[in-house]
């Protein structure tokens, strides 16, 4: 397990470039988490897209995320320190943060359910789930403080609508969404905006990987692997017949990033395509 932060290989010259980019005054600065794969590397393309330097946290950086930023770091964000190396990193080099996207998940599911999920289990998911939010939010907040800027945590509807295969994860994913309204309660009156995304179902190879989700529910539910994207909707319960793009959830948080609406703050947007029926 890595317990440190390795910088990402880049050219000297690409540095350079990067740091003289920070220099601008209107440089906007934002540092995501869990940014490998998935939605957080469609969260760091479309921060990139608008206009952002992103400064992205993955414990592997893989091959689409050292494309879209050349500023990735390795880190293992489970880790006590590791949040923190993630945050001072963009602070040193970049002279301070914008945007936090505390994104990182991690979950346990073994197939008996709560009386398989031991300490270490429970431990891991609350590390790089909850406390990894927690670590990196109280290192960026003196720079978010300063420039007045905004923190964006992606949660789940599990928080709200627990599964028992996802008892560990839902139990992680509702302290998260508590915890963004009460950093907006308390920093509220100092700039800072704090913002919760929720998703549903969102189509990524969490799904489409062997033994995964998917696989486990096309098996109870009859269904060939091939038809999984049209018929594993109807299956879930989804009113829209599809799941969610990961670029809708990144869409999301470049509009919260964006202040276009300065006054929300302490929201808690869902995008589950219908799923939760009642709050």
């Amino acid at each position: 397990m890595l317990t440190d932060v390795k910088i990402s290989a880049n050219s000297p010259q690409q540095r350079a470039e990067d740091t003289s980019l920070a220099t601008s005054s209107a440089t906007r600065i934002a540092v995501v988490t869990g940014a490998g794969r998935g939605i957080g590397l469609a969260i760091v393309q479309a921060l990139v897209e608008d206009g952002f330097i992103v400064v992205a946290g993955s414990r592997t950086v893989t091959d689409a995320l050292q494309a879209t930023t050349p500023d990735a770091l390795a880190v293992d964000l489970a880790t006590p320190h590791g949040p923190g190396h993630l945050v001072r990193h963009a602070v040193e080099r970049h002279g301070g943060i914008d945007l936090l996207v505390n994104n990182v998940a991690g979950t346990s599911t073994p197939a008996g359910g709560f009386l398989e999920l031991d300490d270490d289990a429970w431990r891991h998911t609350f590390d790089l789930t909850l406390m990894s939010a927690v670590r990196a939010t109280r290192a960026a907040l003196p720079s978010l403080l300063d420039r007045r800027g905004a923190v964006v945590n992606i949660s789940s509807v599990n928080a709200r609508l627990p599964q028992p295969r996802l008892v560990a994860q839902s139990a992680a994913k509702a302290a998260l969404s508590n915890l963004g309204k009460a950093l907006a309660e308390e920093f509220g009156g100092r700039g800072l905006r704090v913002n919760t995304i929720s998703p549903g179902p969102v189509w990524t190879d969490v799904w489409t990987s062997p033994g995964g989700p998917g696989d486990l529910l096309a098996q109870r539910a009859d269904i060939a692997r091939e038809n999984l994207t049209d018929q594993l909707p109807a299956v879930l319960g989804l009113p829209t017949g599809r799941f969610a793009d990961p670029q809708e959830i990144a869409a999301l948080v470049v509009f919260l990033a964006s202040g276009r609406v300065a006054n929300m703050s302490g929201s808690d947007l869902v995008i589950d395509g219908g799923l939760l029926k009642t709050v």
